[in-house]
């Protein structure tokens, strides 16, 4: 490097160049940091609803404590409204609370045993992350309001007297410049409310009029999980001190496991999770007295798991993963305890119900025949792998994954970027190279497929290790023994708005449900949206995805404009591709709804051509010159 290059470099860091920035600049500069991926509200995960679950854990918090057994929402549009009836916020400290970091009630252990969050942080988020936010406390007969816009003071109120019953109100309204075209999704709203009437028996939601409660806590939650016609025995429901689970077995491959910590669904799991994992399995083998495989006994679970813990520690500020080891500060850690609850809890339910022990020995052993009989193809298909890995093009990987271990130095940085972690499957060359050209080499990976896939419906996992695209996707996604070892955080399936392309999802979604169903029970597998059509005149170029937005543009643009209609993605330029996948990409969520059965889905769909199906497909599916294909 020249001399005049390194003087150069040094006038350019100098002391301008270090800048402390106040707690809404950070918060709105780096988001992902404190509330995961923005979203547009298209995944039960993106940031506008953890807005909703900073304001409510406060909320249950109340509730947990003894305080406010009726918690009240309003969603009207884009404004939300929140009310609890629990203490109220200290009068004097109302502005505090909700604009000061490391400011709030839950650092004194005796008045928030265990509450969610300790680190002061949750509504300061979501008050620097709205155009508009109020907060309202009631205490004594008396009231104190406090207004703000992205996260300023403009109007603090002087306190008065009301005739309000006790409680904190508030609303804030997501800032549009942050979450681009958002949307609230009211099924989303509703798995969230629901999952803290669970967690917190008696407590009453009432969300845009309709009431949520639930009498029964987990068994509850796992009952309208599943299916009793699918599942192999009753739901076994057990609680104790700081501990509740529920579990059962269904035919399904994989493991389908619900964990929170305090009222916190951890999505990603985490110590209690794993703890759970373990002493399920060593609670089965000492009943049954056999060392039988742990991929066996849990194969097939559905089960929820609930503990409480004081001031528990996530790996991030979102509070999907627990860090923390202990269940108290001078308590067990958090694997014997589960281990002690098991051996005395579940080993007691078993002799008492031999009924359920012989079908849940039956369930296992239906596993372990089934392994063995795949042992030799699973081992011949794995090596097959590791050489065409060694080879093939098919994976243009990114840099971070979601089973990466973060670093101690830049921690939080490091797991925002695993959130963003997202694998696109792609159909064909032209497409593969588009995306690939386009992507963010750190956090986005390509999948290219060959041809189509096959229909894997009523097949046995087998098939997964002979076919060849099955397996390499497979092992690209690293979900061979569950999702514990899931690379990316978004399984995107991108392919063409044609008939072909739908094809192709289906046979995808196919593979997924009747292979892999906890990935997309959990919310991780989704279909790219991009625009049908570009419309641009010589000032500018409007994006489209549906023939109303295309007639929009065109009468915006006015005269004539020039009008493309994408019929592949390789026709997309990678530049253009860029604006699509970027962080605030059109994704549509693969999703069960309540009540749907994997198996009837699969039949109907993807089985045998019977009448039913053709009646829908009569009624529902039109196709026209130059429009979009509508999935079914």
């Amino acid at each position: 490097m020249s001399k005049a290059v390194k003087e150069n470099n040094l006038f350019d860091y100098d002391e301008d160049s270090i800048k402390s920035l106040d707690w809404k600049e950070h918060i709105r500069l780096r988001p992902g940091m404190y509330i995961g991926k923005l979203g547009d509200g298209s995944s039960p995960d993106d940031g506008i609803y953890v807005l909703v679950k900073e304001v409510l854990d406060n909320c249950i918090d109340e509730y947990t404590m003894g305080y406010g057994k009726t918690v009240e929402i309003t969603i009207e549009g884009k404004q939300v409204t929140i009310r609890d009836y629990g203490r109220g916020i200290p009068l004097g400290k109302v502005v505090d609370v909700v604009s000061k970091i490391n400011t709030g009630a839950k650092y004194d252990s005796k008045a928030f045993q265990k509450s969610v969050g300790l680190n002061g942080v949750g509504t300061k988020a979501v008050n620097a992350l709205s155009s508009y936010f109020k907060v309202t406390a009631v205490r004594d007969g008396k009231e104190k309001t406090a207004e703000f816009e992205r996260g300023v003071l403009v109007k603090e109120h002087k306190e008065g007297k009301t005739d309000e019953s006790t409680g904190t109100l508030v609303t804030f309204v997501p800032d549009d410049t942050v979450f681009r075209n958002f949307k609230f999704l009211p099924e989303f709203l509703e798995g969230q409310i629901w999952n803290y009437c669970y967690l917190n028996a008696g407590l009453r939601i009432v969300f845009n009029g309709k009431t949520y409660v639930s009498k029964n806590g987990l068994l509850d939650l796992l009952q309208r999980k599943t299916n009793e016609d699918e599942n192999r025995y009753p739901i076994i429901h057990l609680t104790g001190n700081d501990i509740e689970v529920a579990i059962t077995h269904n035919n399904d491959y994989g493991e389908d496991i619900y964990s929170f910590v305090n009222g916190q669904h951890t999505t990603q799991g985490g110590t209690h999770q794993q703890a759970f994992r373990e002493a399920y399995v060593k609670t089965i083998r000492e009943f049954f007295k056999k060392d039988y495989d742990a991929s066996d006994i849990r194969t097939g679970i559905v089960a929820a798991v609930s503990v409480r813990v004081v001031e528990p520690v996530f790996e991030s500020q979102t509070k999907t993963k627990l860090g923390s080891i202990n269940v108290d500060t001078n308590g067990p850690s958090m694997k014997q305890f589960v281990s002690d609850f098991f051996a005395k809890e579940l080993d007691n339910f078993l002799h008492k119900n031999s009924s359920i022990a012989d079908a849940l020995k039956k369930r296992i052993e239906q596993s372990e025949k089934e392994r063995k009989e795949m042992a030799g193809v699973r081992k011949l298909a794995n090596e097959r792998a590791k050489k065409a890995n060694l080879h093939n093009r098919k994976l243009r990987d990114c840099r971070y994954h979601m089973d990466d271990e973060p670093p101690t130095k830049g921690k939080e940085t490091f797991i925002a970027k695993q959130n963003e972690t997202t694998i696109f499957i792609t159909e064909g060359d032209s497409a593969s190279g588009s995306i690939t050209k386009a992507r963010n080499v750190e956090t986005q990976a390509v999948f290219s497929l060959r041809g189509k896939p096959l229909n894997s419906f009523g097949l046995t996992k087998k098939v997964v290790y002979e076919n060849e695209e099955f397996n390499l996707l497979q092992h690209a996604l690293n979900i061979e023994d569950g999702l514990d070892g899931l690379r990316y955080n978004n399984v995107v399936i991108a392919t063409d708005a044609d008939v072909d392309g739908m094809h192709i999802r289906l046979l995808l979604m196919t593979f997924f449900l009747q292979f892999f169903p906890d990935l997309v029970k959990h919310g991780k597998v989704y279909v790219l949206e991009t625009p049908l059509f570009r419309v641009r005149n010589k000032q500018e170029t409007i994006y489209c995805y549906s023939e109303q937005e295309k007639q929009e543009a065109m009468k915006k643009l006015g005269t004539k404009p020039e009008v493309t209609r994408f019929k592949g993605l390789g026709e997309i330029s990678p530049d253009e591709f860029a604006q699509f996948i970027s962080s605030d990409m059109r994704k549509q969520l693969m999703r069960l709804e309540q009540g749907d059965h994997i198996q009837q889905l699969l039949e109907y769909y993807m089985g045998k051509n019977t009448p039913d199906r053709q009646e829908f497909i009569i009624q529902n599916l039109k196709i026209e010159q130059d429009e979009p294909v509508s999935a079914i």
